[in-house]
């Protein structure tokens, strides 16, 4: 294997000084095009590498900011890890994606590592965590942000919507068009903040409306079409079928509507189907899914604009709440 070309390298090919070199690489238009040109080829005909690490040492930055999002399945995270990385990229930040499989060991895990290499920064998804892990970024001088939660009372800054008013608001109108037997397919609400909320907007919607928290079904499920249609034929294997299924997001409740279409019943004539997030899939089901549209792009643009402040200025940022909207399409009717 040969050597690694140098900066000295470059600037010997090209007949010029090294300093003439890292002036080309850094601020290409304070070099007279002939001398750039030069560099410029003897870089291209090297393969040479500006040592970046070098460089973030002396910067005491790496300009490259880490995310961690629980499932890389899901294209509620794609849609906003791409608008949050458009809006790092205007800064000339770098991002560096891992995902978590929900597992809050690997996690854990990821958080050390991208720390470790140098991340200047680090979204990551839901406030529920070992309070160790804040305390550990802290003491690293690494700020955090957090998406797809708002609280502005959380120790760190969150950037997403209110998960149980945007549920409660779905159950609000579901209850109101004569829903009674309620169910849900849902997530684990084990180490996930957004499940755990949604479930609780939906109970406190049932408790204001004097139906009994025992009524509402729940099954949990992996997010999934397939997951969705097999937790729907679980649902309907009880006794009293449910008139309504709320489910977490827009991927199980297509799973849902497709079974139930497979196993001959009518959605919503013999049963109501909605969904949460509002993604593509929603509006090109049949029936179009009723659902809570969420903003994902504009969450991960500010999100990154969050990041960004905190990662230059050691000033304090608020929170920033993301509203939610409900789109009632034919998936849910009245009873």
């Amino acid at each position: 294997m040969g050597r690694t070309p140098t900066l000295a390298d470059v600037a010997g090919l090209a007949g010029v000084s090294t300093a003439t070199v890292s002036r080309c690489l850094n601020s290409p238009d304070q070099v007279v095009e002939r001398t750039r040109k030069k560099v410029e080829d003897a870089v291209l005909k090297l393969g040479y590498a500006p040592n970046f690490n070098a460089r973030a040492l002396a910067a005491k930055r790496t300009n490259t900011i880490g995310a961690i999002i629980p499932t890389m399945e899901n294209a509620i995270f794609a849609r906003g890890l791409q608008s949050f990385q458009e809006e790092l990229g205007r800064s000339g930040v770098t991002l560096l994606v891992a995902s978590s499989s929900y597992s809050t060991d690997l996690e854990e895990e990821q958080i050390r590592t991208l720390v470790s290499r140098g991340a200047d920064g680090i979204l990551l998804i839901g406030l529920h965590r070992d309070p160790k892990i804040y305390e550990f970024l802290k003491r690293q001088n690494v700020p955090v942000v957090v998406a797809w939660v708002f609280d502005p009372n959380a120790k760190v800054p969150t950037v997403g919507f209110d998960n149980f008013s945007a549920m409660k608001a779905l159950a609000d109108r579901v209850i109101s068009m004569g829903h009674r037997r309620l169910s849900t397919i849902t997530a684990s609400p084990q180490g996930n903040d957004r499940a755990s909320e949604r479930l609780r907007g939906i109970y406190a919607s049932m408790m204001e409306a004097g139906i009994p928290k025992t009524e509402l079904s729940i099954v949990e499920a992996e997010y999934g079409i397939d997951e969705g249609g097999a937790a729907l034929e679980q649902l309907l294997r009880q006794t009293v079928r449910p008139s309504v299924v709320m489910c977490g997001n827009d991927v199980l409740a297509v799973g849902a509507i497709a079974k139930a279409q497979e196993l001959g019943l009518s959605v919503p004539n013999d049963i109501s189907v909605t969904g949460f997030d509002d993604i593509e899939i929603a509006k090109i089901s049949s029936p179009a899914l009723t659902t809570v549209h969420v903003p994902h792009r504009r969450m991960g643009k500010e999100a990154a604009k969050l990041l960004i402040n905190l990662v230059n200025a050691a000033k304090k940022q608020n929170s920033i709440l993301i509203e939610t909207s409900l789109v009632v399409r034919a998936s849910l009717s009245s009873v």
